[in-house]
């Protein structure tokens, strides 16, 4: 089944807060229907593409994620329990992925170039991308945890709560995880202030 080629990234995907109905197309997939899984790819590859950028910075890298993401997914259907958030289960997936590949690879200096929406003025669109790319830098030299906090909260906009089913870790990790990469990007776009 091809993928819709939904990935461009932007600055902050909405996380598609009408949920109800996946445990229905995901019965009706389990059940052998295959649109019904279809619809659930397109609802939500945007936004796993989107965490996977964040998480490995390089868009090919994101697409082969988000791919394996809803094979695994689809092949693993029968496992998920109708009573969880599919979003939580499939980011989940999504996740581990990001880490077995960040494992794999050695680190790059690959930044995406489309962070930002494009302006009407070049010296707010010049500044706006230099911002951009000093975040993009700051976020990458965080650790996986505490980039994948921050990735979480602040471009996909989850809740705690959301956030601990997710990686499966008590909410208040969650925060204390968040309180401490925050600080680390602060430090780290401080430095990038006193130097320029």
């Amino acid at each position: 089944m091809p993928l819709p080629r939904r990935d461009q990234p932007s600055g902050r995907f909405p996380v598609v807060q009408s949920m109800a109905g996946d445990s229905a197309l995901v019965e009706k997939a389990l059940a052998g229907d295959r649109h019904s899984f279809e619809l659930l790819v397109e609802k939500y590859y945007k936004v796993l593409f989107n965490g996977a950028l964040r998480m490995v910075n390089d868009t090919e890298d994101a697409r082969d994620i988000v791919q394996v993401t809803f094979l695994k997914a689809y092949e693993k259907l029968h496992t998920f329990k109708l009573e969880q958030k599919f979003f939580s289960w499939i980011y989940r997936i999504m996740f581990h992925e990001s880490l077995n590949l960040l494992k794999r690879r050695k680190p790059r200096v690959e930044l995406p170039t489309t962070l930002v929406e494009p302006t009407s003025n070049p010296e707010e669109a010049c500044a706006e991308n230099e911002l951009s790319v000093a975040i993009s830098r700051a976020l990458q030299s965080l650790s996986h945890d505490n980039r994948l906090v921050v990735v979480l909260r602040h471009f996909l906009g989850l809740s705690y709560d959301e956030m601990s089913e997710i990686l499966d870790i008590p909410e208040k990790t969650v925060k204390s995880r968040l309180f401490t990469a925050r600080r680390q990007l602060g430090a780290l776009l401080a430095d990038r202030r006193a130097t320029t």
